[in-house]
């Protein structure tokens, strides 16, 4: 109920759910050839704040609304708005089952909470990414205009908050580094070489370049133009088009270009990446943006009212978008040289719940869908929909 988010373990073998309304993380049995998924029955198949529905006990996931899976398969981690808490599960790589570890290990809140320990800048946690190395994990603060950053036992998998100010990165909490256009963090995204994060900040209209240290975990942020772009002026940021209400980013496989999805806009922004800094820029004219109505230079983008999550495929050849308000799966062709987009013409470039003459049709629920995960292998998309409280299944085709 309320699917939000999803995320696929890097063996291929398990699917995971954020479900918000039924305050439970689902778990899926996935067959890496036919893409099918199957839930266990009970505790198995899922698990749930205070055990409910017969799901594994679970303390501190309220409204889970993001989950992510570490790079070694061995954990599961995910963020609860209602809990202002980030959640940590061991994950059985046989069966896919998860356990919450010990307290107070297995949860990390706002505030003291029983059963969990406590994090500065924890407020409406929004969205989790753990680092390519997997010493890492870092969340969105939606409330807390932050970015707060933990280590990673890579034994146990449990959190630590870096010391000090190296903690998190705000616009403005005590304790924090302080940090620009960082208002509302709804995207998290963090490159392949594990050199940067990159933040959506959809009240701010920007998007943030957050240099991470990967000895330390630490982050920080240029104030010299380099450390974010708005699309409202903002003193030490640079500005680009298309980025009102940012609430999703993702950086192309190679490395080369980072998208961001914004819902007031309703866009897609593309920026080339610099290789070594990680700093972003954004072409001018249509390369530099897709957008529902045609405004500011972009080109065209067919059902993108309210974007909320970006996906990149594993070869980097095409990026796909779930667009709540559209209820609906969008299609893109990357001209891998520029990293412009193009939606794939006529019924291939779209998939909605109800028959249109220019999109195909989406069995099953599309009806809010919000977020969707790519199989390891590269032939399976799933996506989820808050609405219609579903997972659908496609098939890439080659």
């Amino acid at each position: 109920m309320g699917s939000e988010a999803v995320a696929v373990s890097p063996d291929g073998t398990s699917l995971y759910v954020a479900s918000a309304r039924s305050n439970a993380i689902a778990v899926f049995r996935r067959n890496p050839a036919t893409g099918q998924l199957a839930q266990a029955p009970g505790a198995a198949g899922c698990v749930a704040d205070g055990g409910a529905g017969g799901c594994g006990l679970a303390v501190g996931l309220v409204a889970p609304n993001a989950v992510a899976v570490s790079p070694d398969g061995d954990n599961v981690y995910a963020t609860a708005a209602n809990s202002s808490s980030v959640t940590i599960f061991q994950r059985n790589e046989t069966t896919g089952a998860l356990t919450q570890l010990p307290v107070p290990a297995g949860c990390i809140a706002k505030t003291a909470t029983s059963g969990c320990t406590s994090a500065t800048a924890l407020n409406g946690p929004d969205v989790v990414v753990v680092s390519p190395d997997g010493k890492n994990v870092y969340v969105g603060a939606f409330f807390g205009d932050a970015v707060v950053a933990f280590a990673r036992n890579a034994s146990t998998g449990a959190l630590a908050q870096l010391p000090g100010s190296s903690g998190c990165i705000a616009e403005s909490t005590a304790g924090c580094a302080t940090g620009l256009a960082l208002n509302q963090p709804e995207g998290l995204a963090i490159s392949g070489d594990g050199i940067n994060v990159y933040v959506a900040a959809a009240l701010s209209a920007a998007v943030d370049v957050l240099t991470r240290n990967p000895a330390t975990g630490a982050l920080t942020q240029a104030t010299n133009g380099a450390g974010c772009l708005t699309s409202t002026p903002l003193t030490g940021c640079g500005t680009a088009r298309a980025l009102r209400g940012a609430d999703a980013v993702t950086v192309s496989a190679d490395g080369r270009n980072v998208y961001v999805a914004a819902g007031l806009s309703q866009s897609i922004a593309m920026f080339n990446r610099a290789s070594g800094s990680g700093s972003l820029t954004q072409p001018v004219g249509a390369s530099g943006c897709v957008m529902r109505v045609v405004a500011f230079g972009c080109g065209p983008g067919r059902k993108l009212l309210d974007p909320e999550g970006l996906v990149s495929s594993p070869g980097g050849a095409n990026l796909y978008a779930t667009v709540f308000g559209s209820g609906a799966l969008d299609v893109f062709d990357r001209q891998m040289s520029t990293g412009s987009l193009m939606q794939k013409p006529g019924q291939p470039g779209c998939f909605v719940s109800k028959a249109r003459r220019d999109c195909a049709v989406g069995r099953g629920g599309l009806h809010g869908v919000s977020s969707a995960a790519i199989s390891p292998d590269g032939k399976y998309l799933y996506a989820v929909a808050n609405v219609s409280n579903s997972v659908t299944v496609f098939r890439i085709a080659r």
